[in-house]
């Protein structure tokens, strides 16, 4: 924490004098995003038999766990703690900071990370793509 808490000092970020529902409620859905994160990170090496980086990517298509529901709950995991913390220190520059985060992972998943995946698994993850939306929870 202390690493993290310079940083956000350094840029001007400071922690509120009070907490109040605003910060608890940042607190929650910090820890539900870094859950979100976290169980996505397990089914990639536990089903998929790999990792989310790219130098040991997973060897199987990964459609179980949190990736039944929708196709890039990783991101949204993290994006959603992001965005928390711009609750619990009740920033402006944290929240655009999440924009842009949102911005350039759709350009990069649009533009790198879907046609690898074409290229990957072909019909398997064409199928899945028709099942399963990108950021929104498929019900």
């Amino acid at each position: 924490m202390f690493l993290p808490g310079q940083v956000l000092r350094s840029a001007g970020v400071v922690r509120p004098a009070a907490g109040g529902a605003v910060q608890i409620t940042g607190i929650i859905l910090g820890a539900v995003g870094a859950g979100v994160a976290i169980w996505c990170v397990l089914t990639f090496a536990l089903v998929g038999k790999g990792t989310p980086a790219p130098f040991d990517p997973p060897r199987h298509l990964v459609v179980q766990g949190p990736y039944r529901w929708v196709r890039n709950p990783m991101y949204l995991g993290a994006g959603l703690a992001l965005g928390a913390a711009s609750l619990v220190y009740q920033s402006l520059g944290l929240l655009a900071f999440t924009v842009l985060f949102f911005a350039m992972t759709h350009l990069f998943v649009v533009g790198y990370e879907e046609p690898t995946l074409r290229r990957t698994f072909g019909e398997e993850y064409r199928t899945y793509c028709t099942q399963v939306r990108r950021w929104w929870p498929t019900p």
